[in-house]
């Protein structure tokens, strides 16, 4: 007996996996606007013009979904790192790529800081409960790791960089200044969101990082 789906098992697993994600891309906007505290399934029923038993029965509770969330942010963050190629570049030009990508990714998705940021309020309690947020994050260290090994052997990279803490760098200083940016251009009294603030911040972060990386 054929196991192979009807055309119509087909199209009803289509019509699952678009409202899926239609969902996730509403509750993404409403933890992102509300957290996960003051996120209401109500709203996000509303906002993806779906039934909110829908919504119970492909994730279960409100818990499930912010996980779900998380999940998808990562994969979509991860999915266009690849396309960077880091392991056909030369280590230099592999790592100022990330860093300007990071940069210009988090300018362009808000929504992924403000995710992140609910998701420390809560200690992250979702992502150390999820084996696939590890998954689609560990490859990017391992890649990076290459890069770096790939620059120390070619005598263009200083040793005894881990790459895990050379990433924790690259995002946190893209992170803080934009998560921040509220509070630091008040307290200082200058537009940090500027287009030419921007510039000067990228161009920054590459030096510091580059100028930590490469050998004197």
């Amino acid at each position: 007996m054929s196991s192979t789906p009807t055309p119509v098992a087909e199209e009803r697993l289509r019509d699952a996996d678009r409202s899926q994600n239609t969902i996730l891309v509403a509750a993404r906007d409403e933890f992102a606007e509300h957290g996960l505290g003051g996120a209401r399934m109500d709203r996000i029923a509303e906002r993806a013009g779906l039934n909110k038993r829908l919504i119970y029965y492909y994730f279960e509770d409100k818990e499930r979904l912010f996980q779900a969330v998380l999940e998808q942010a990562y994969r979509d963050i991860r999915e266009e790192e690849q396309q960077l190629n880091l392991l056909h570049l030369k280590p230099e030009i592999a790592l100022r790529r990330l860093v300007e990508f990071t940069w210009n990714y988090y300018l362009e998705h808000p929504e992924f800081l403000t995710l992140l940021n609910s998701a420390n309020l809560h200690r992250a309690r979702h992502l150390a409960q999820s084996e696939r947020a590890r998954q689609l994050n560990s490859p990017l260290i391992a890649t990076l790791a290459e890069v770096v090994e790939r620059g120390h052997a070619e005598g263009t990279f200083r040793g005894g960089i881990d790459p895990l803490q050379l990433y924790v760098s690259i995002a946190g200083l893209s992170y803080f200044y934009l998560s921040n940016n509220h509070t630091l251009s008040a307290i200082f009294g200058r537009d940090l969101m500027t287009p030419k603030a921007h510039n000067e911040r990228l161009s920054h972060m590459c030096d510091v990082i580059l100028g930590y990386v490469l050998r004197n």
